[in-house]
């Protein structure tokens, strides 16, 4: 059975990845991501079969939407076992960002999928680390006071992710509005 790898995110406009791109640097390691890979998450989906897919995109052509805007307001990094994991851009927190989210939600527990469990940081992912990357205090010092945008959102996407060794490779599949 052909399985694809799924999540829904919001794109990010060109003027805003290419601001993050110039954040990019001064921590030997990271594995920074390219403007292709820029984007907020709402929720990760994981492997679905075909007939578990259709029923996604049905589901997600019901959600409603609403334009907003949003924008980027800090930085900050996830870590596991006390080693920093991550590094990304803090999505200011909206009403209307968490209504879309939860709408979202609601459509793909109705496709099938089992609930998120994880708590919902909605962020933009800059780099990611491994245990060989250097200390990331001084990136996040330097960038803290980051301040991208507001900037329209008209819809989310739908992506399919493929692993490589290089790196996940991200490649939209709809837009919804």
């Amino acid at each position: 059975m052909n399985q694809r790898r799924l999540f829904i995110a919001l794109p990010l406009p060109e003027p805003i990845g290419e601001a993050l791109l110039d954040t990019m640097e001064g921590v030997n390691g990271a594995r920074w991501q390219d403007a292709d890979n820029l984007h907020i998450t709402l929720r990760f989906i994981g492997e679905v079969d075909r007939h578990s897919f259709d029923d996604v995109v049905t589901a997600l052509e019901s959600v409603s939407f609403r334009p907003f805007t949003t924008r980027l307001e800090g930085v900050g990094h996830f870590e596991t076992r006390s080693r920093a994991k991550a590094i990304w851009a803090r999505v200011e927190h909206s009403a209307e960002l968490a209504d879309l989210k939860y709408s979202i939600e609601m459509a793909c527990r109705r496709a099938g999928l089992p609930a998120e469990t994880r708590k919902f940081v909605p962020h933009v992912t800059v780099a990611r680390l491994n245990n060989s990357s250097a200390p990331v205090g001084l990136w996040l010092a330097k960038h803290g006071a980051l301040s991208l945008g507001p900037w329209p959102v008209r819809g989310f996407d739908l992506f399919q992710s493929s692993l490589t060794e290089n790196g996940a490779i991200y490649s939209k599949i709809t837009s919804f509005q």
